[in-house]
């Protein structure tokens, strides 16, 4: 069986490398070697990110700060340190171009490559991602976004977990498969075991909840405990966000379903919900917690 590694760049900065975390660990929950490209800015990030096995340092000289001249030794240094990868994820912030790192990457044999680009790639890339730049999204899910088109979508599970928070998963009895599922390996399943008074006592000693809008959020709000609430707008959030607790409301609040008081989705693929994403998640706790 051929290993998939995959080359993830981000030649830049520390701190956009560090963004670029959610990415990584995107692409590293699919891939069987994750190597990545970093800046000599950028390189001990790298080091930092979970999911990296191991990290090459080069100066881009479209996008270093203080960029070294293009010469043939300076590419040839890149072509020699360069592993034999098949595809290739190429982050980039807005202001950036993918190309110029594509035509080296095509040039040394990678297979498939996958990267924001306004202009035209013709066949530089394979997969070409578009963006729109007015909506001003998060760096973070912005280079999520170019990891799930590339066919490496959020790991299930686990973003709470890898930011160091101790995760407890709940549910009724006949969510137990459910429960299973999503504490995976990195969280304390309690699918099923808990009466409603034990409920609240997980709930009174957790730093916060993350559910729907259903009865523990509200259970939660009752013994104090802060709310993300994953927000259908099938009832107004006036009326039914949790009451007397901080709390963060995620999802599209005029969706398609607004007010129409449906139990279950009167809509395909769910899109009051379906674009909230782990990294928004773990924002919203961090906030909650602080």
């Amino acid at each position: 069986m051929v290993s998939r590694t995959v080359l993830v760049t981000r030649p830049d900065s520390a701190g956009d490398v560090l963004l670029a975390g959610p990415a990584v660990r995107a692409v590293g929950a699919h891939a069987d070697r994750v190597v990545f490209l970093a800046g000599p800015r950028g390189r001990a990030a790298a080091e930092l990110l979970p999911g990296v096995d191991r990290v090459i340092e080069w100066q881009a000289p479209w996008i270093d700060a203080d960029p070294p001249p293009v010469t043939g030794e300076h590419v040839a240094r890149l072509m020699e340190a360069l592993p034999d990868a098949g595809e290739a994820v190429i982050l980039t912030s807005f202001h950036q171009s993918a190309l110029p790192l594509a035509l080296l990457l095509r040039l040394r044999g990678v297979g498939r490559i996958t990267a924001i680009s306004e202009d035209y790639p013709g066949s530089l890339l394979d997969v070409r991602v578009r963006i729109d730049e007015a909506r001003h999204l998060p760096e973070a899910e912005r280079m999520l976004t170019v990891a799930a088109a590339a066919g490496f979508p959020p790991a299930d599970g686990g973003a709470l977990a890898d930011e160091g928070f101790a995760v407890v998963v709940t549910g009724g009895p006949g969510e137990r498969a459910l429960t299973a599922h999503v504490a995976g390996g990195h969280a304390i399943d309690l699918g099923g075991l808990t009466s409603l008074p034990e409920l609240a006592g997980v709930l009174r000693d957790a730093c916060a909840l993350v559910a729907g809008n259903t009865g523990p959020a509200h259970l939660a709000a009752a013994v104090g405990t802060p709310v993300v609430s994953l927000f259908s707008p099938v009832v107004p959030a006036g009326r039914w966000a949790p009451y007397g607790v901080p709390y963060v409301l995620l999802g599209d609040q005029d969706g398609p379903c607004k007010d129409t008081r449906a139990r279950i989705c009167p809509v395909d693929g769910h899109p009051c919900l379906a674009g909230v994403t782990a990294a928004q998640v773990v924002k919203a706790v961090r906030e909650l917690v602080r």
